[in-house]
């Protein structure tokens, strides 16, 4: 069971330091940029397009601050389960 357990913690804790998310925003946003609209109508499309793009950016970091933040909590209460 522990064994489990601890190769679940790993996957999930793993998922994070691959860096494809920030890899793939990145790719996407140099896209965006490249696209040059014929129409009034195309343009606002990608405007739109590069305004959900920051946002998913900003979500993303704050998901990696809390993912962060949380791995620091599981490293101090496997510290202090080793201690007791």
């Amino acid at each position: 069971m522990k064994d489990l357990d601890l190769l679940t913690r790993n996957f999930l804790l793993g998922e994070g330091k691959s860096g494809g998310l920030a890899h793939n925003i990145q790719n996407l946003s140099e896209i965006l940029n490249n696209i040059t609209p014929k129409t009034q109508k195309d343009s606002r499309r990608v405007e739109m397009a590069k305004e959900n793009l920051r946002e998913i950016k900003r979500c993303t970091r704050r998901l990696e601050e809390k993912v962060k933040l949380l791995e620091e909590r599981v490293n101090i209460l496997e510290e202090s389960r080793e201690n007791e």
